[in-house]
């Protein structure tokens, strides 16, 4: 069996729409990292985007833990010309699109950007490489879409039903994964 722990980077304190624009993380929070840390298995290997904020993040929580290359194909969704928007800007210069973008997530995309099923069709490859190449557990640092696309595909629900999750930043959302399927041990852990 594999476990992935997917991690949620530090917080950007972002009040915009935050995808492959490249923002740094704050991690001055030294006691959270440390738990973080503790919480994480040491002998996983470890893995992230390849964005700063997931990078840096990566870096805190490295400890003995194998650094694997950063992965591009990890990155948030890309939000094309609405990143580094605020909601309410978006929301007042696309209001159709920007409501189904989020209630009916699947083809469509910000204009510039991508779509929930354009992120599977990145994404699903190189979590399925990672499986194959790594058995046992695996830290992966990433974006809150990302884990939430997971998310529904571990527990086979609509990707509107993923997104109501809440990933907070530094939690842990760990999913098993063995021959008979996938199966999630814990939505957004904040250790």
């Amino acid at each position: 069996m594999t476990r992935l722990w997917w991690v949620r980077h530090g917080p950007t304190h972002e009040k915009a729409f935050t995808g492959h624009r490249d923002v740094p993380a704050d991690l001055s929070d030294a006691a959270k990292i440390a738990r973080l840390d503790a919480h994480l298995p040491s002998e996983a290997v470890l893995i992230s985007s390849d964005l700063h904020r997931a990078r840096a993040t990566a870096d805190a929580i490295a400890g003995r833990r194998r650094r694997l290359p950063h992965d591009p194909a990890l990155r948030e969704l890309d939000f094309g010309v609405w990143d580094g928007k605020h909601f309410s800007d978006v929301a007042k210069t696309h209001p159709e699109l920007s409501r189904q973008y989020w209630e009916q997530p699947g083809d469509i995309r910000a204009p510039g950007g991508e779509s929930w099923n354009d992120l599977h069709a990145r994404l699903t490859p190189a979590v399925e490489r990672l499986i194959a190449d790594h058995i046992g557990d695996i830290v992966i640092v990433a974006h809150m879409g990302v884990i939430m696309s997971q998310i529904e595909r571990a527990m086979g629900v609509t990707p509107y039903k993923a997104m109501s999750h809440r990933i907070e930043p530094l939690s842990v959302t760990r999913i098993d994964v063995a021959r008979t399927g996938w199966r999630i041990g814990a939505i957004n852990h904040e250790p």
